[in-house]
């Protein structure tokens, strides 16, 4: 009995954790709509920001701010919110609260026991940082028929301290509103959906839009089951994840991917941005050392090839090579104010290309010097650095070397033809013996 006991007491422990981890309200803004007709018969949309809470709780729940707007969202639905951006603190939370229209459009919404007529709202949360996006329609039923038509034109007046008993009857998520990627890479675009009933006549979609130009890549009706396009598997898609792949990300696929779910009268789009960033291959036209005389020029290249977009930086600097590796009262390399850069070269594959040079006049007291690219680009992390140190020889010490080599040479070549002849000698010694 007592072993018992300490299970319930330890159940009931975990879920208080539980419910308290849970978010129970959350603050956001409503949009609120004045729609009418100015003095030139045209109609115009004034938007009123409203005060509002987002609150999770029961039918007759006391308003967590009596001075705001109250969406109460219940639990007569299977949805959640909360299961959408689980992990995130409400603190990074946007929340927009807003009308939606049908469009004088009136359809019974198909869950067991709902009532006949019902007003229509969408929540958006958004995270802070961009981690992720999630519209949900809430549903405000009734079994009163509204007046008027049920769109923008005739909306009913909503009081300041007014409780709308709300349901969410869909939900629409990305976790991608913004991708970066590189060339040639396989790219997934995150989008999943819920309703709060099975078997709905459910249209999913995707289109590409770029500089006003907007193609379908994907589409596809539960209904009728006609499928256009690809990008999207058939099976997640039943399960409600539609994420679409990108097979070869290429220069033209930068631009705004949309996913729209439609479920008569409903319809909702989430907006992922794909962002393509390049990073440069640096490369220098010399080796890791250089080697001059004194008085000698050498032209020190600096090249960042095949990167996007088009902004670089690319600076040359100098330092002592003795005094580069200290952490603790080294100074500072000097940047070059000598450098000149090429024009940026479009390539075939719209990146871009660009070269920093610099023409070096070797002096004794630059011996040993330590001479440094660094490229940075809104791709890399931390700046491209490429190095070489410098090596200058006095004027005689050049022909000394090679009159040094010229003796050593000279001397192998000897050596050979010595050796050559001895063996070749030995060889007839040994054919003149009789035995």
């Amino acid at each position: 009995m007592g072993l018992i006991l300490k299970i319930l007491i330890c159940l009931y422990l975990c879920a208080g954790v539980l419910c308290v981890d849970q978010m129970s309200w959350l603050p956001c803004q409503f949009i609120d709509e004045n729609v009418f007709t100015n003095a030139e018969g045209h109609t115009e949309t004034q938007l009123i920001h409203r005060e509002a809470m987002l609150q999770f709780g029961q039918i007759g729940d006391a308003p967590v701010n009596p001075q705001a707007v109250t969406f109460l969202v219940t639990g007569g639905s299977k949805l959640d919110l909360r299961r959408y951006v689980k992990g995130v603190e409400a603190e990074q939370l946007e929340c927009e609260l807003r009308r939606y229209s049908t469009e004088g459009i009136h359809v019974r919404w198909p869950v067991h026991g709902v009532q006949e007529y019902n007003r229509w709202f969408t929540c958006n949360l958004k995270h802070s940082q961009g981690l992720l996006t999630v519209t949900g329609f809430l549903r405000q039923s009734s079994d009163q028929a509204p007046t008027g038509q049920q769109d923008y034109r005739s909306w009913p007046v909503i009081e300041d301290r007014e409780i709308l008993t709300t349901t969410v009857a869909m939900v629409v998520k990305t976790q991608t509103p913004s991708v970066t990627a590189g060339l040639r890479a396989q790219q997934k675009f995150h989008c999943q959906f819920a309703l709060d009933h099975k078997g709905p006549n459910i249209t999913v979609e995707w289109h590409f839009q770029h500089r006003g130009e907007r193609n379908k890549l994907f589409s596809h009706n539960s209904r009728s089951g006609q499928t256009e396009g690809s990008g999207v598997g058939m099976k997640s898609l039943a399960g409600g994840d539609a994420t679409y792949t990108l097979p070869f990300t290429k220069m033209s696929s930068e631009g705004t991917y949309i996913c729209s779910v439609t479920v008569n009268p409903l319809f909702t789009s989430l907006d992922i941005n794909l962002h393509i960033q390049e990073p440069p291959r640096v490369s220098l036209n010399i080796g890791p050392t250089l080697v001059l005389q004194e008085d000698g020029e050498q032209k020190v290249i600096c090249d960042a090839d095949n990167y996007f977009p088009l902004d670089v930086e690319i600076v040359w600097y100098e330092q002592d090579s003795a005094k580069s590796g200290q952490r603790v009262g080294a100074p500072l390399p000097k940047q070059l104010q000598n450098v000149l850069l090429s024009s940026h070269k479009h390539n075939n594959d719209q990146t871009y290309s660009l070269s920093a040079f610099f023409y070096l006049k070797a002096q004794l007291k630059d011996s040993g010097k330590q001479y440094t690219c660094s490229v940075s680009h809104r791709s890399l992390r931390v700046p491209i650095k490429k190095s070489f140190i410098l090596t200058v020889e006095e004027p005689g010490s050049l022909g000394f070397t090679l009159f040094v080599g010229v003796i050593m040479v000279t001397l192998l070549v000897a050596l050979y033809v010595l050796l050559s002849y001895l063996h070749s000698a030995r060889k007839k010694t040994v054919q003149k013996k009789p035995y």
